[in-house]
């Protein structure tokens, strides 16, 4: 069965769901990445500050996949950020990955305490696609008030944002910002794994109203999150290393929710954030150097 895909905003086609290798140790990156390339993932999803670009490269490798064959999207972290530093932090990443090119280059946070190098950052994304060493740029957790901000600056519109999204989180307003200008949602955490991050003590895998709709549909919680995140139009990366759990993160595409159950799951908003804030963001407290190799 086809994987179903959703076109960016500059015409490319991306795989709706794909991998995430958020807190993958490295030696366990390369057999999840080979393993859901085996089920059926077409996308893996990693970042320069994730420390296993190198591992994500050697899993793809390991399936035997022809290069146009895997979407891959990596970001660059903010140490990294102003022009000249991002064009060297896609050669680091290019590098590790054992591509010449990237399907998806993103940043990976604003920086608000040094704006002026964010845009930087975007304007060497622009060059990067310019000259075909990407396919695609966009941000990650970007607001609305960051995002309005790079597209009064910008040449090109993100093709992407990548946000916190799940049932408790659901940003509705950046949503219909994106929506507007054409720029995808990509949802991290689409299956809440994120509310564990703060010691939570509500997980959306127990939550009884995904748990009933799920049953409905003889799929467990999980299925039932990234189903809703894949019909509200949302690009989806949940993460696993176990193979149980890929594979069962990958097997959404024979059920749909009804437009009731849709509305139930929307219905679970609770304004509470499980990631960092965004506007917390700065060299001071985050500071992550990427290594060249």
């Amino acid at each position: 069965m086809p994987i179903p895909t959703i076109r960016l905003n500059n015409g490319l086609d991306m795989p709706a769901i794909g991998l995430g290798v958020f807190q993958s140790q490295p030696d366990e990156t390369a057999a999840a990445v080979e393993e859901a390339l085996r089920v059926g993932y077409r996308h893996i999803d990693t970042a320069a500050a994730y420390m296993n670009e190198r591992q994500v490269g050697e899993g793809i490798k390991r399936s035997g996949l022809k290069r146009d064959e895997v979407f891959i999207e990596t970001k660059i972290w903010i140490n990294d950020y102003g022009y000249d530093e991002t064009l060297h932090g896609f050669e680091k990443s290019a590098g590790k990955l054992g591509v010449d090119e990237i399907d998806l280059l993103i940043l990976h946070q604003p920086l608000p305490s040094a704006f002026e190098r964010t845009l930087g950052a975007y304007r060497a994304l622009e060059t990067l696609l310019a000259e075909g060493k990407v396919r695609a740029i966009g941000v990650s957790n970007f607001m609305p008030r960051h995002l309005e901000r790079l597209l009064a600056e910008a040449a090109i519109v993100p093709a992407v944002n990548q946000i916190e999204v799940h049932p408790y989180f659901q940003q509705a307003e950046l949503q219909r910002l994106h929506e507007r200008h054409g720029i995808l949602t990509q949802a991290w955490s689409p299956i809440g794994g994120i509310t564990f991050y703060r010691g939570g003590s509500r997980s959306t895998l127990e939550d009884p109203t995904i748990l009933s709709i799920a049953q409905a549909h003889g799929k467990s919680a999980a299925q039932a999150m990234l189903r809703w995140g894949l019909q509200k139009g949302r690009s989806v990366i949940p993460k696993s290393v176990q193979p149980a759990r890929i594979a069962e993160n990958f097997d959404v595409f024979d059920f749909e929710l009804t437009g009731a159950q849709l509305a139930a799951i929307d219905a679970l908003e609770t304004g509470v954030r499980g990631g960092p804030d965004p506007d917390a963001i700065s060299l001071e407290n985050f500071s992550r150097p990427i290594p060249e190799a």
